[in-house]
């Protein structure tokens, strides 16, 4: 594939799991391949190690929802240890590719597949050396010997010709450790054994904030299912006043994991090259998000759901979004959340889908790859209207996370207030926090907390926050940025107090959005425009501006292939402008 061919993959969890098994799948052996993991295990990453889950933690998706590794859960299962099965109640007799794992077991089975993708390799003649607790600290690119230096722990030095960053989640610290009771993610969860006997304040109602629920209320308590089958949670007699407020702008508790028909709807809804490039040939060189919401939500309804398309035909996605949340808010979240338990359950056992959900979601990872081209009021309204409804819609939260959660409301000790967009937290320098925020009544609400957990999930990560220094001193990566359609609304928005908004050096008005700038094969831009022909890059932390949802596995399989297949056109000379689907 390469005329040169010593690559390298910076991060060995998921993101980098696929991508080595994109580039053994190449057909071509001459690869020279070096990963740089910088814990002591390949293929979990954070989400699916002891850096971001407990053995309380459960994942999302089952085995019929992830893209193809080297062996299914199912038949791996088979071969795991009875010892190792038993620590994590599974029985293999009676396991099947609709259950979901506990995440540090699916860790388990990712570093298997990593193993297994390694033995093809060396069968193959690849060329494969794994650097293990080895934390790069910088990237540097010498453009005229065409090749890149990988540095790790600020000494040790290698060269390549290509570089994939596949680094992953990443927090980052800024009033833990310095204020007592603030934590600025709830990652590792080991920190939260904590014995807390009084109320703690979660920001958040995201899936982030249930791993910590789940955390801090088993070292508070304990979750006991009766003769019923029913779950109840005791509570210590240590902390009889332990509670957990969560604080989340709409008020609403996300939805629950169901059965999807097509696991792999998502992947149908890419567009094509030459379907985008009409569509902006027909919007000012801008894409339509009216257009996407058509095409890979409502079209979708016509043949599988034509009564809920009746609904939905004349409906702008405002119109849509405001339907959906007013149905939401007019109930009690906890009884809306028990009521949508009780679908879920029944879509799992009759194997029936919840059809708009999951095309919602399926629209939310198609909207991922032509993001860049969307207007600056296009990219406001989906920040702003569509995305808060779809990060409620697809969290998927598993079953036993949902009984967990009512379990703990029952019992008094889970409770949910909305503190819309305008909340403040304020670290208190003796320890805790206070929230500020305005309820549902327009009552001002200041309510002190003396343990307070950010929970709002990977942030998008800034430009000026890129790890590797060298890229951004070099001027080898540019901050994310999209252009207003209508200078009249740009202006409108930089004068409106619109912090991201700025006029560029063209006099086009642009909205700032968060991470670096990248093309349609994840390669990054120059501060002159240019993509570098030898860095590539899939860790969503500096890239969210322009892949709005993080979708997991099926992001790290569809991103990985579009590098790959684009290192083979550039070295068969068949590289093409345009998105790539």
């Amino acid at each position: 594939m390469l005329s040169k061919n010593r690559i390298a993959i910076i991060g060995g969890g998921p993101s980098g799991l696929f991508m080595y098994k994109r580039l053994i799948e190449s057909g071509h052996n001459h690869l020279e391949i070096a990963i740089f993991e910088a814990s002591n295990q390949l293929g979990a990453g954070m989400p699916y190690s002891y850096a971001g889950a407990n053995a309380e933690h459960i994942t999302n998706v089952s085995d019929i929802e992830l893209p193809e590794l080297v062996t299914s859960i199912k038949q791996w299962v088979q071969t795991v240890s009875k010892e190792t099965l038993h620590t994590f109640s599974i029985d293999p007799g009676h396991f099947n590719e609709y259950k979901v794992l506990p995440r540090l077991l699916f860790g388990k089975y990712l570093t298997a597949q990593f193993e297994l993708l390694k033995q093809k390799a060396d069968k193959l003649g690849f060329v494969t050396t794994v650097h293990l607790c080895s934390q790069v600290s910088d990237i540097i690119d010498h453009p005229e010997t065409k090749e890149v230096v990988v540095e790790v722990g600020g000494n040790e030095t290698y060269f390549f010709d290509k570089v994939v960053v596949c680094t992953g989640h990443k927090w980052t610290m800024k009033h833990e450790g310095n204020i007592s009771g603030y934590f600025d993610s709830p990652y590792p969860p080991a920190k939260l054994a904590l014995k807390l006997n009084h109320p703690v304040a979660i920001r958040g109602s995201s899936l982030t904030a249930i791993d910590a629920i789940r955390t801090i209320a088993r070292h508070n308590g304990a979750f006991v299912k009766g003769g019923d089958g029913k779950l109840t949670f005791q509570p210590d007699a240590e902390s009889p006043d332990f509670k957990v407020v969560m604080h989340s702008r709409s008020g609403l508790l996300p939805a629950i994991r169901f059965h999807q028909e097509d696991p792999f709807l998502a992947n149908e809804l890419l567009l094509s090259k030459e379907e985008l490039e009409a569509n902006r040939v027909a919007n000012d060189g801008f894409l339509s998000l009216d257009y996407l919401f058509e095409k890979n939500f409502k079209q979708q309804f016509i043949h599988r759901d034509p009564a809920f398309y009746e609904l939905v035909k004349e409906l702008s996605i405002e119109d849509f979004v405001e339907a959906v949340m007013n149905m939401r808010e007019e109930r009690d979240p906890f009884e809306l959340f028990q009521a949508e338990y009780f679908q879920a359950e029944r879509s799992i056992k009759r194997r029936e889908s919840v059809y708009w959900k999951e095309t919602l979601s399926a629209l939310s990872f198609s909207l991922n790859y032509p993001a860049k081209y969307l207007s600056a009021e296009d990219m406001l309204r989906l920040q702003k209207v569509l995305m808060p409804l779809i990060s409620i819609v697809i969290a998927f939260v598993p079953q036993s996370s949902c009984e967990e959660l009512l379990a703990l409301h029952a019992a008094g000790k889970l409770n949910i207030v909305a503190v819309g967009s305008d909340s403040v937290v304020e670290p208190q320098n003796l320890g805790g926090v206070t929230y500020q925020y305005t309820d549902e009544k327009n009552h001002p609400c200041t309510v002190y907390y003396k343990t307070f957990i950010d929970c709002i999930g990977q942030p998008h990560l800034p430009y000026e926050a890129f790890p590797f220094k060298s890229l951004l001193q070099q001027g080898l990566i540019c901050p994310a940025r999209i252009r207003f359609r209508s200078a009249q609304q740009g202006k409108a928005a930089l004068e409106g107090g619109n912090k991201f908004v700025n006029v560029g050096i063209d006099g086009n008005y642009y909205l700032n959005v968060p991470g670096i700038t990248i093309n349609d094969y994840f390669q990054v831009i120059d501060l002159q425009g240019k993509p570098n022909e030898r860095i590539y890059i899939m860790a969503v932390p500096y890239m969210g501006g322009y892949n709005p949802d993080y979708s997991g596995l099926d992001f790290c399989a569809e991103a990985s292939g579009i590098i790959v297949n684009h290192m083979q056109q550039v070295e068969t000379g068949k590289t093409v402008s345009g998105v790539a689907s």
